[in-house]
């Protein structure tokens, strides 16, 4: 692992939480707005041939949280790289 200054391991961190808050926020808007308190205003559209509402609630929210982990890993994997950081041995 390579040896970080401080201010190399505040920024890190700083990145590291800003990521996973705004990941959070997504989260939140899709599960509990999207597909809870707008559902029923969503049902009046169609997607795949089921109302949107149920389709975000049973299918959509799960595929935008397997997009998220995706999104996370990547950016983390790239900062990691930035600054130096193997995991492993």
């Amino acid at each position: 692992m390579a040896d970080l200054t401080e201010e190399q391991r505040k920024s890190y961190w700083h990145y590291n939480i800003k990521l996973t808050i705004i990941l959070l926020v997504i989260w939140f808007v899709v599960t509990y707005l999207i597909s809870g308190l707008w559902a029923g205003w969503l049902n009046q559209f169609s997607f795949l041939g089921f109302p949107l509402g149920y389709y975000m609630a049973a299918q959509g929210s799960l595929a935008i949280f397997v997009i998220e982990i995706a999104v996370y890993a990547y950016l983390m994997n790239k900062l990691d790289k930035e600054y130096g950081i193997v995991e492993g041995d």
